[in-house]
């Protein structure tokens, strides 16, 4: 049996609230999905998932691997008058969170709310284009006490996230809710199914948790796996906006790419140079696959991948790869699954390349 497509796969995935460390839902969609390809699969105690193909032991085996969770909140405080104060998980914007709708994932239940936001009318000329700190926001899900609440689900440490959407734009793009990083757990999905029978080394797939969180979560099963080579999927800054021209060249629609250099710079002194051997593989799979390969080098940004870079007595080599997209961390993002599809194809051709003369030394 086939999967779906890249872009029904992404949809699909989007569709599923999974805030970090409760991705449960989530796990389970790709679950069923590996159960379709005949694959036998596993769970971590964190909830990382994997599936491994097994190849020429002589190869140095990698470990590809994408982010299932998405940032959002965690229930604070249940207000008397049944209002419902939220505490950030994540590199949520503050500025885009005024009347976003939302959904409290209870044991329950998903119940749909909405952050709220002043009225116009009553919004005096200092208050219009100030941005106002995450926990003086509340959310209202229509509740009239804190008991109701509570008896509909909702307590302290109930997950929440930006209400699940998904819209069909022009030239088939799609926008979404955490289109990071569900596009690429649907691009993994779609790399097993074209890498089954191949020739090539052993490849782990990896569909990883708590990312948003701590950018650590994935760390169990890389220790398990031990692997040689480390390649990461996930979104790279689109720049053909207007608000992001001067960030790079990376657009929409432009094909798959690699990044070069990325630092966070903000509290985390870490990022990922990328190895040069993987670089030239990539480039040459590219080449091969008459793909374009697009290139992006980034501060403010950071991957699990900075972490996995040091594991082990010699290190693993590492290359993040991925997608361009729009409007990172906000309530709808945008992708285009040509791009998803063309990953697909270049990280298929890439491992078909890998031979016993691939020095990983440097």
């Amino acid at each position: 049996m086939t999967l779906p497509s890249v872009a029904d796969l992404t949809v699909e995935l989007m569709l599923i609230p999974g805030l970090a460390g409760y991705e449960t839902r989530v796990a389970t969609a790709i679950k069923s999905h590996l159960k379709t390809l005949g694959l036998p699969h596993r769970s971590d105690r964190l909830g990382n998932l994997s599936c491994t193909l097994p190849g020429d032991p002589a190869l140095p085996s990698v470990m590809i691997f994408t982010h299932m969770d998405q940032l959002g909140f965690i229930v604070r405080k249940i207000e008397a008058n049944g209002l419902i104060r939220l505490e950030r998980l994540g590199g949520v914007p503050e500025r885009a969170l005024p009347a976003q709708a939302v959904v409290l994932c209870t044991d329950k239940g998903d119940l749909p709310a909405l952050i709220a936001n002043k009225s116009h009318h009553a919004t005096g000329p200092d208050e219009k284009y100030k941005v106002l700190p995450y926990a003086e926001l509340y959310v209202d899900a229509g509740f009239a006490s804190k008991a109701e609440a509570e008896a509909a689900g909702v307590r302290i440490g109930t997950p929440v996230t930006y209400l699940p959407r998904a819209l069909s734009l022009a030239n088939g793009r799609i926008a979404g809710t955490s289109v990071d990083d569900r596009a690429g757990c649907a691009a993994l999905l779609k790399l097993v199914e074209a890498r089954q029978g191949k020739p090539g080394p052993t490849v782990h797939f990896v569909w990883s948790v708590q990312e948003e969180y701590n950018l650590r979560g994935v760390l169990p099963a890389a220790t398990a796996l031990n692997p040689a080579i480390a390649l990461q999927i996930d979104l790279l800054l689109a720049c053909d906006t207007p608000d992001m021209t001067a960030r790079g060249d990376v657009t929409l629609g432009g094909g798959p790419g690699i990044s070069l250099y990325s630092f966070h710079g903000r509290g985390t002194l870490n990022g990922v140079i990328p190895h040069p051997a993987l670089v030239s593989l990539m480039e040459n799979a590219a080449e091969t696959a008459a793909l374009p390969l697009q290139r992006s080098a980034h501060t403010g940004a950071l991957t699990d991948l900075s972490y996995i870079q040091f594991m082990g007595p010699e290190g693993v080599a590492c290359l993040d790869v991925g997608f361009p997209m729009r409007y990172s961390h906000s309530a709808l993002e945008v992708v285009d699954p040509a791009d998803l599809e063309g990953l697909v194809a270049l990280l298929d051709t890439a491992l078909s390349a890998i031979n016993p003369n691939m020095i990983l030394t440097r």
